[in-house]
């Protein structure tokens, strides 16, 4: 179910934008969920500003950058007021500043260090940043990622600081094909949320699924998909 429908994308970004959308809405339906509670985030990384622009033609007001850099460089050239800027990559410390003064949300906070900075150095006259702890699933010590034992600690830490909001999770699961297994893990996800929750914390997020596994992400109750390929195409 995940990968099938990429086998042969539509040729324009519009068509794979509506492609997209109908798999969504399919998936968010045969939960028992509105479409409209999934926000798609088109992962522009890589992509030159003039496929954000086609893109934002298009519909699409989310987009999800990796690397600060680059990003900056793309923010500038498209310059629209009515776009949502997600960072979705690591985050080293000495980049912390330009992501506090120009993204409206960050999926990968896995210290309170970083959690910390993005605080400080948000801008007074913005609105508080919007954050996810990114949390590490199935023991994979190459991704960067908060473990579950330590995750209690590092929401109570990021809750309390003045100039963010703490939203939710994200993931980047281990790599399945079979639908059953990639619920397996969106279903952690959803738990350690529920957990939160039970303790105390404010949290409606969960950002999780790519191109290949979103359906499954959103039946176990993603609010953020995080699509590249099926959107953009494959990256060169």
């Amino acid at each position: 179910m995940g990968t099938s429908n990429m086998l042969t994308l539509p040729q324009k970004l519009p068509e794979r934008l509506q492609l997209v959308r109908q798999r969504i809405a399919e998936a968010a339906s045969a939960a028992g969920r509105d479409p409209a509670s999934v926000t798609l985030i088109g992962v522009s990384k890589t992509q030159p500003a003039a496929a954000v622009r086609e893109a934002i033609a298009a519909g699409l007001s989310d987009f999800g950058e990796n690397y600060v850099q680059e990003a900056m460089g793309k923010l500038r050239e498209v310059a629209d007021e009515s776009v949502t800027w997600h960072f979705i990559g690591a985050l080293q410390s000495n980049k912390t500043r330009e992501v506090a003064a120009h993204f409206h949300w960050v999926h990968t906070i896995d210290r309170e260090k970083i959690a910390r900075r993005l605080s400080e150095q948000r801008p007074f006259h913005s609105p508080p940043l919007q954050v996810c702890l990114q949390v590490r699933l199935g023991g994979e010590e190459t991704k960067s990622g908060v473990g579950a034992s330590e995750l209690d600690a590092l929401a109570d830490a990021v809750a309390a600081l003045p100039r963010i909001r703490l939203r939710g999770l994200m993931c980047i699961p281990p790599a399945e094909d079979d639908p059953a297994r990639q619920r397996h893990w969106f279903a952690e996800l959803r738990r350690l949320r529920e957990g939160l929750v039970a303790r105390g914390h404010d949290l409606d997020a969960l950002s999780m699924g790519m191109s290949g596994d979103f359906e499954a992400a959103i039946s176990e109750g993603a609010t953020h998909v995080r699509v590249g390929t099926a959107l953009f195409g494959p990256r060169s």
